[in-house]
């Protein structure tokens, strides 16, 4: 039988690293590394084609076996922060007197990207009061190109309620060979100052992200695979390369959503925190109930109609270089050994370090003067230093050599002879360091663990990244949290890039949405993934509602192939038990089945907790779902399950609703709803009625025999 393989492609600040994924058992078939290649002419698209080849060529994978190749990029990002983007015209329409109002919404005139970066415009207006000809809507266009603007955006009042003026002004700028896009086709919000600047930030990198998109396609094409060529969207999905080309603003936060995508696919993380080490930064996200945190973007201040995920960026890494001050370490970072032109003292060679001097260097203008430099006339040429990764592998705690194992040996004598001029011993240098490079990280682990009301029961860190040795198992030992590290994790990211979900959100501005508008949006969504190659029977959606906002997300998500379930497999052969009783932090004999379906088995314990200075005790009862492959899909505390069949679900959610509801200073809030149905989990915790639950349970049930066997998991929402 042919393989089946997906491709991945991390597009980094420093490599570019591909990795081929059989899509049978997610077994790593080859890896590939090459220089990121941002000074070519084809720019960033030659190294992601020079990687694939080599890729292919190094692993004997033939072209026909390929079903997917997708990939990372950070080229939007950059854009935006290096000014690196085109001028953008803006027509600017509405009806009248108050068209006249909202005109200086639609102005994006001074909208700044970065510090000392601003977005170039230029901007008309057109009274639409009467439908405006094509000779004023094509006089409006080339009065902008004039202005040497290269794309036309079209932004009306109220535009969401009738696109029919944006469009034509869009065909009309289309026709005079002018990319262009509508307003009201970037985002369906109401908000018209930030649905224009949406638009506005995503024209004015749509010159850019196509040349790239054409070039790269054109040249996966010559290599003579016709699989897929799909992106990572900035939530955590994939989506096809022509969606990239219409919106590349998706693309933004790309590289650290395909390792948040890999935490999700490859390592089937449910609960906890993400950190994805590289040698410059690390990305900080939270993963709860098996999905990851998304919020608004913004850049520079002005926040957009875009969903990204909830990635906290440090400039602390597996190669950040210590700061000296006073034979003393004063700070880690944010500066790395290759910013600063340094080699790693870890896979240096040194046979004799008493010759070692200590001094300090500027890695760039501007930068402090006192990052650690270590020179040995007599063995190299340029100097070296010691990082983070360095004092990991010190302190035995680098048991994953993510890009290398150190050069150990050489590692001490170069600690020794470090400490000895500092006045202090090796480990005690190597515990300095990797502490105040982890007191960087701690207040945001204790602010995400705050604002996202983590369950401590179910904490742990991921480490990802080729520097995810170097800090985490020392985080995760300072704070009494487990921690565990990918495998692969120095590819990482472009395996999360292979494994990713086709993915797309539809937000709607709804006032008090009812049934049909619900299911409306929910189809809207499922078409949206399915055009993009998702399998029907592959694809799930999840609504949200935000009252305060009058807005409503459905978040659809499905995968090119259906993934082969064993439904066979009983609880007994693969250990079951044993996974829930780790992940629960419980002892086998007392984790019970809660429930089951063909192929999810809830697991159960009680925990006993002392409060009031052990004057009362208190009971938890804590869940954690498995699928039939042993991976955990799902962990909750203070929650009760129930088994029952498909015809009973109604009446049984009904009950959960009635007994759980809660009430507060905000009104009524129902308790947090799932519903496990074969291999699925329906998760309901975004919605806020029953009158807007019953509908949508109603249609994910419809296609399953009234017999058949499901859980309904409910507990207390928190306000």
């Amino acid at each position: 039988m042919p393989r089946k393989i997906k491709i991945g492609i991390d597009v980094g600040g420093t490599f570019t690293h591909a990795v081929a994924v059989d899509t049978a058992g997610l077994e790593i078939v080859g890896k590939a590394c090459v220089p990121t290649t941002h000074s070519a002419q084809e720019g960033v698209a030659r190294g992601v084609v020079e990687s694939l080849q080599l890729l292919l060529d190094e692993n004997r994978i033939g072209k026909e076996e390929v079903v997917l190749i997708a990939h990372s990029t950070t080229q939007a990002t950059n854009a935006l922060l290096e000014g690196d983007v085109a001028k953008v015209g803006v027509i600017g329409m509405g009806i009248g007197f108050e068209g006249k109002i909202a005109s200086r919404q639609i102005n994006p005139a001074g909208l700044e990207l970065a510090p000392g970066k601003m977005l170039p415009t230029s901007y008309r207006y057109m009274d639409v009061a009467h439908r405006p000809d094509l000779e004023s809507i094509t006089r409006a266009i080339n009065e902008l190109a004039a202005e040497d603007v290269e794309v036309i955006v079209a932004s009306q009042a109220f535009g969401i309620d009738d696109l029919d003026n944006e469009k034509r002004v869009v065909a009309a700028a289309k026709d005079l060979g002018y990319l262009a896009s509508a307003a009201s086709e970037i985002s369906k919000l109401y908000g018209l100052r930030i649905r224009t600047r949406t638009a506005v930030i995503n024209a004015s990198m749509m010159p850019r992200m196509l040349e790239t998109a054409n070039m790269t396609e054109q040249a996966v094409r010559e290599t003579g695979i016709k699989a897929p060529l799909m992106i990572m969207r900035s939530d955590g999905g994939i989506m096809d390369i022509e969606q990239m080309r219409q919106r590349p603003i998706l693309t933004m936060l790309s590289g650290p959503a395909a390792g948040v995508a890999a935490a999700l696919m490859y390592v089937k993380m449910s609960d906890g925190i993400f950190i994805e080490v590289g040698g410059t930064s690390s990305d900080i996200s939270v993963i709860k109930n098996g999905k990851p945190q998304i919020r608004s973007a913004q850049i520079a201040g002005n926040k957009l109609y875009l969903k990204t995920l909830d990635v906290r960026t440090l400039g602390i890494a597996g190669g950040s270089v210590p700061r000296i001050k006073n034979k003393q370490i004063i700070d880690v970072g944010p500066r790395s050994a290759h910013i600063a032109n340094l080699d790693y003292a870890s896979f240096a060679d040194i046979e004799d370090a008493s010759q070692l001097e200590m001094s300090t260097v500027q890695p760039i203008a501007g930068d402090p003067d006192d990052y650690l430099k270590l020179t040995d006339s007599t063995t190299l040429q340029k100097g070296f230093t010691v990082t983070p990764t360095g004092a990991s592998h010190i302190l035995d705690l680098a048991s994953n050599a993510g890009h290398g194992a150190a050069n150990t040996d050489s590692l001490q004598r170069v600690f020794q002879q470090m400490s000895a001029l500092l006045n202090t011993d090796a480990k005690s240098l190597a515990t300095n360091i990797l502490q105040v490079s982890t007191d960087k990280i701690r207040p945001v682990i204790r602010r995400l663990q705050r604002e996202y009301k983590l369950d401590p029961a179910f904490m742990c860190f991921v480490g990802g990244g080729g520097g995810a040795p170097a800090l985490v198992p020392f985080l995760s030992q300072s704070t009494n949290i487990p921690h565990s590290i990918t495998e692969n994790c120095e590819v990482v990211s472009a395996i999360g890039a292979a494994l990713g979900i086709i993915r797309d959100t539809v937000e709607r501005s709804i006032v008090d949405p009812g049934e049909s508008d619900l299911l409306k949006i929910r189809k809207e969504a499922m078409e949206s993934v399915q055009a993009m190659g998702a399998i029907p029977e592959s694809i799930e959606v999840s609504i949200e509602i935000d009252n305060r906002n009058q807005r409503v997300l459905a978040i659809a998500t499905g995968s090119s192939e259906m993934r082969q379930h064993d439904s066979g497999a009983s609880a007994e052969n693969i250990g079951l038990e044993s996974i829930a009783a780790t992940a629960l932090r419980s002892s086998q004999s007392a984790v019970k089945v809660a429930g089951q379906t063909s192929l999810l088995t809830v697991f159960s314990t009680t925990s006993i907790r002392s409060v009031l200075f052990g004057l009362w005790k208190s009971r938890e009862n804590r869940l954690c779902v498995l699928g039939s492959d042993g991976i955990i899909r799902l962990q909750r505390s203070g929650c009760t399950a129930v088994q029952t069949e498909a015809h009973k679900v109604m009446a049984r959610i009904r009950n959960f609703i009635s007994e759980l509801t809660s009430f507060g200073d905000g009104g009524s809030l129902i308790p947090d709803l799932f519903v496990l149905v074969s291999g699925r989990i329906i998760d309901l915790t975004g919605l806020m009625t029953v009158d807007q639950i019953l509908p949508l349970i109603n249609i994910e049930l419809e296609k399953y025999p009234a017999d058949s066997p499901v859980v309904i998991i409910a507990a207390p929402r928190l306000q």
